[in-house]
This record gives C-alpha cells, sequence and structure tokens, in this order.
C-alpha cells in the first residue's frame, strides 16, 4: 500500500543522507533525522481507511522522543489524539505503544501524525532508524 510521508524537517536540509524515506528501508545504518525545535512530528496519509494497533520506533539513543501523542483522522477531518506514548531513550526497537482496542473502537483513519513534543536532545533533535506502523486495510 503506497503511503504519503510528510516530516516536520530534515537535518540541513540533507534529505539525501537523513531523509524520510530512510525509517522504511530497512537498513539499520541509515535514518531519518530532523532539525532542531521543538515538537517535531511525521505525517503518514493512506489512500484508504486503516485500523492501526501497533507502532514500533527505534530511536538513536540521546536523540528520541520524550513525550509523544500518535493523532489521527479521516481523510478531511481534523487530527484527534489517540494516544500518548512516552519511549524510553535507547537504541532498542521499541513497542512504543501496543494498544489492542475491541474492534468497534479502533479508529479508522487516512491520517496519522506522531507528534514528538520534545526529546532527549537539548536542541529537540529526533532521530529515527525504524518506523512500523502495523494494523489493517478496511473492507
Amino acid at each position: 500500500m503506497y503511503v504519503y510521508i510528510l516530516v516536520s524537517s530534515v537535518l540541513n536540509r540533507d534529505v539525501k543522507q537523513f531523509g524520510k524515506k530512510f525509517m522504511f528501508d530497512s537498513n539499520e545504518e541509515t535514518c531519518w533525522n530532523s532539525d532542531q525545535g521543538e515538537s517535531q512530528w511525521v505525517v503518514l496519509e493512506f489512500p484508504q481507511p486503516v485500523k492501526v494497533f501497533e507502532l514500533r520506533i527505534q530511536f538513536q539513543g540521546g536523540f528520541s522522543g520524550k513525550s509523544c501523542k500518535l493523532e489521527g483522522s479521516a481523510k478531511e477531518e481534523d487530527l484527534k489524539r489517540i494516544v500518548d506514548f512516552y519511549p524510553e531513550d535507547n537504541n532498542c526497537l521499541q513497542i512504543s505503544f501496543h494498544v489492542v482496542f475491541p474492534i468497534q473502537d479502533v479508529p479508522l483513519v487516512q491520517k496519522l501524525k506522531i507528534v514528538f513534543e520534545n526529546s532527549a536532545d537539548f536542541f529537540g533533535r529526533i532521530i529515527v532508524y525504524t518506523l512500523e506502523i502495523l494494523g489493517g486495510k478496511v473492507l
């Protein structure tokens, strides 16, 4: 499934070395590196509604989000908070949240926004090696 991805920033605008695509390339030596500043984010837009059950993120130690939130919406609606999560500041692949809602309570979304409200880094930079969204299409 094709997903459209936006990020708040890229370190020194160097998308060839630190661009958003590197969160999804399965290469443990590449990453998305945000520029400095508060409240960095990643937005994913799906071509059709999906139900999201799990988010997995691998940060660079020292550059992780400390207080984060996941927001979602139908295609043209305003984003609504789904869950807050608090990753550990380490290099491990983390299940930053694992939420299994009863089926009727899983929100249908076409747009997801992961907001890193603050960072372990003094300058607010976020470094993500792996970002995985687990869920499914709505039939």
